[in-house]
């Protein structure tokens, strides 16, 4: 809802939010504690080892992840880079990034952000994006943290479209958006480097509004670090609806913060949220090990 004050308008936050009907109707977990850390997105799990989960808690976790988007588990300081690569197995293939420095082993990416090498993920974004499959869903462990700071934002894109006026939803309806990596990625290569990856991983063009492939739910699917374009529109309404949409992401309605601690992991769903890390620790270190699982091909 928007209103006049003086001279300049403002827009206020949404006023309702739909609940997951998934999530509203739950049966209990018998195998794991839940507990939710909003209404709507994130939830702590506990009674769970991630280096040796059993069965029973793995299916459920997999039923917590779609309805809760992120979970946080405590206290997995023992968990190695293969038990953390053998954990995110549980859910598919594993992603063996192009472009980011590995840990121990392939599948492994490792941060290590500090005073010589700042942390630049400050920026609401989907992991990989600009693959013509980005991932299903990301599980970042923390292996150094600062004693404050360097907290990380997840954004509900569910909530982030079912938020938007009826005449936005009606325009995006069936249109796609161009993904890239150059403008990020791309800086820091040479020409000749720049021109073989473009080769290898050209734009994808993804629907500006995507199906959950699980849950059925509508998301909202573009975002500020590899969204180029909306593709096949005027190019300066075009820009002003990329703005308008990438702006709704940021509504503190449809988050959730963590503070890290040593031993923390954060599993989320990369299909249904956006995430942004606060890059406000330097000169601090801050140091975290991610795992992402292939994914399908958004519609």
């Amino acid at each position: 809802m928007q209103i006049t004050i003086g001279d300049h308008e403002i827009e206020f936050g949404p006023k309702s939010l739909r609940l997951s009907a998934d999530s509203a109707e739950s049966p209990p977990y018998e195998h794991l504690e839940l507990r939710p850390v909003t209404p709507y997105i994130g939830a702590e799990i506990s009674g769970v080892d991630l280096a040796d989960p059993t069965p029973d808690q793995i299916d459920e976790l997999k039923r917590a992840l779609l309805e809760r988007k992120v979970l946080f588990f405590r206290d997995q300081q023992h968990v190695t880079a293969r038990q953390h690569r053998d954990f995110a197995a549980h859910w598919g293939d594993l992603e063996v990034h192009p472009m980011l420095a590995q840990g121990e082993i392939p599948e492994v990416v490792r941060f290590d952000r500090g005073h010589d090498n700042p942390g630049n993920e400050n920026i609401w974004h989907v992991d990989v994006s600009w693959q013509q499959r980005p991932p299903l869903g990301s599980v970042l462990r923390a292996i150094d943290v600062p004693d404050a700071g360097g907290d990380t934002l997840w954004s509900d894109m569910g909530n982030a479209y079912d938020a938007l006026p009826d005449h936005i939803k009606a325009r995006i309806d069936g249109l796609t958006a161009t993904h890239d990596f150059t403008p990020s990625f791309g800086l820091a290569m040479t020409p000749e480097k720049l021109a073989e990856m473009q080769k290898t991983y050209p734009p994808q063009h993804h629907p500006v509004v995507r199906t959950h492939p699980e849950t059925g739910r509508k998301l909202l699917f573009v975002n500020s670090l590899f969204t180029t374009h909306i593709d096949g529109i005027d190019p300066v309404e075009g820009k002003e609806l990329l703005r308008r949409l990438i702006d709704q992401v940021k509504m503190p309605d449809f988050q959730v913060r963590l503070r890290w601690a040593p031993g923390t992991v954060a599993f989320w769903d990369n299909r249904a949220t956006q995430h942004y890390a606060c890059s406000d620790y330097f000169p601090n270190r801050r140091v975290m090990e991610r795992v992402a699982i292939v994914g399908d091909v958004p519609a």
